[in-house]
């Protein structure tokens, strides 16, 4: 029986994986037969060995007799969650007589423990076999038979599926565990469920959602309550082309850190998150006790909607500021900073006063003058500044809801995306950023990219003097007209391109 033992598994910091090498040591001469774990684990961790040892005696397998100290080096590197269950059970084991052979060096171990040894799905798989996977050292990983799926996403690694710690063991002694199926995860593109075809009318706001579609911008929809803002917001992720592979293996990590993996993320959908305007900082762009991915990350790729935006508390509006413009969301911690992707197309819903009535020329507002400037207020320039469209959002007529004309379905609107998409591509391919959208455009990309003909110089200069255009705010106009240009198969950007640009400019706000 040997005292000592050691073997691979890793944890997650952020979306990056941290090599941990699992000790065991066993005192045989030691007076109290204990388990300790050292090494900076945290509460899920401390209580793992609790479950080791129930898992191990209701498989009627020996725990060495002593005391056993459990260390996860680095010392100094914080391990959390339940995923290091089943290296310490292997560790333990190996120091015993139910493993025969020495643990190979390439062998890594991932998996929850439950009482009876059944091995449970574990959070974080999907990033940690991609991590894995860029090794150039042959590896072998044994993780849960429940995060199948996850493993079909990584085809270029070893990896084997355990269902419980018996088979564990029983592979460790040379038996063999069954590979991963080497059938594709579930097909991409699912049917669009919510079709534009569907929204009587609002013809501006659909055209104005093609647009952000097209050129990644969001955008702001104002609009008394019951015209339509959120089923258009829910329409959105319809219009945007197909998850590229990359794209698709960020935005399925960030659901599996936080566990919730599901069909529709592994069909390639985009993701739409909704929150709640009473929902915390940490909620909406990460962070807390164990620095979770917020809702701004849940929606990388995808669509990130904020209905009644004057609601959200302050700080958490200020706190998008960053994620909108850097594309990241960086989560600060005592020792050191979680980065989470942040790619979101915003789209921000309002009434046009608290009451929703101001502006409507059917029904009364019941607001102040001072109610509808301070409503209005809520959203700080600064934020402002990162949303290219403001549109209105009228209530429909009774002739408009009970049209039976059919409008124009997402999925033509989309392959008029897709094009645009395409354009930008093939634009920006030296910047060496797939994906890159006219909404993420500096000035000097501006200056270059976004040239305009003689009738269009005139008009910009017009409506600078008019409507008295910041220097930033004409950058936004620019490159929605850049945008507007590309879904017409433009090279410069016409006059009635930038027309169509300025009327999307935040009326109130600008200058």
């Amino acid at each position: 029986m040997a005292s000592f033992s050691k073997l691979n598994s890793a944890v997650l910091v952020g979306l990056h994986a941290r090599h941990v090498l699992v000790e065991s040591f066993v005192d045989a001469q030691a007076v109290i037969h204990e388990i300790d774990i050292v090494g900076l684990g945290d509460t899920a961790i401390k209580e793992s060995k609790k479950r080791v040892k129930s898992a191990i005696s209701s498989n009627k397998l020996n725990i060495p007799q002593g005391r056993i100290v459990i260390n996860l080096a680095p010392g100094n590197l914080k391990k959390e969650g339940t995923l290091l269950d089943l290296p310490i059970a292997v560790a333990i084991l190996a120091c015993g007589n139910d493993v025969e052979r020495e643990i190979p060096p390439g062998l890594f171990f991932f998996g929850e423990l439950g009482l009876n040894g059944v091995l449970r799905r574990v959070q974080g798989m999907l990033p940690l076999l991609i991590a894995l996977s860029k090794s150039k050292e042959p590896k072998t990983i044994v993780i849960p038979q429940e995060n199948v799926e996850e493993a079909k996403l990584v085809p270029e690694i070893d990896v084997r599926l355990a269902a419980d710690l018996w088979e564990v063991l029983s592979f460790l002694n040379g038996g063999e565990l069954p590979r991963v199926p080497s059938d594709r995860a579930l097909e991409p593109d699912l049917p669009i469920e919510d079709d534009f075809s569907e929204i009587h009318g609002q013809y501006q706001a659909k055209r104005a959602l093609e647009i952000a579609a097209a050129g990644g911008h969001n955008v702001l929809m104002k609009g008394p309550p019951g015209s339509g803002k959120t089923m258009l917001a829910k329409r959105l992720p319809g219009l945007l082309p197909p998850l590229r592979e990359e794209e698709f293996l960020e935005t399925a990590s960030i659901y599996s850190i936080v566990g919730l993996l599901n069909s529709e993320i592994l069909r390639r959908k985009r993701p739409f998150r909704s929150p709640h305007h009473s929902a915390s900082r940490a909620a909406i762009v990460g962070g807390g006790v164990d620095s979770r991915p917020g809702e701004v990350s849940l929606a990388h790729n995808g669509v990130l909607f904020l209905d009644e935006i004057p609601e959200f508390s302050r700080d958490v509006l200020e706190a998008l500021r960053q994620p909108l413009e850097d594309r990241i969301v960086s989560v600060a911690r005592a020792k050191g900073t979680l980065t989470y992707p942040a790619s979101v197309a915003l789209v921000a819903a309002q009434n046009p006063c608290p009451c929703g009535n101001y502006g409507d020329p059917d029904l009364v507002c019941t607001c102040s003058a001072r109610d509808i400037v301070n409503y209005n207020r809520k959203i700080s320039g600064p934020l402002l500044d990162r949303i290219e469209i403001v549109i209105e959002v009228p209530r429909l007529t009774y002739k408009e809801y009970t049209s039976k004309e059919g409008g124009e379905g997402s999925a033509s609107i989309r392959e008029r995306v897709v094009k645009a998409r395409e354009t930008q591509n093939r634009r920006f391919r030296k910047t060496h950023h797939r994906g890159f959208t006219n909404a993420s455009l500096n000035s000097k990309m501006i200056q270059e990219y976004c040239r305009l003909d003689g009738e269009a110089e005139t008009l910009l200069e017009q409506a600078v003097n008019r409507y008295h255009l910041t220097g930033r705010g004409i950058n936004k106009v620019l490159k929605v007209a850049r945008t507007i240009s590309d879904l017409e198969g433009s090279e410069t950007i016409q006059a009635v391109h930038l027309a169509e640009a300025i009327q999307y400019r935040e009326k109130i706000t600008e200058g």
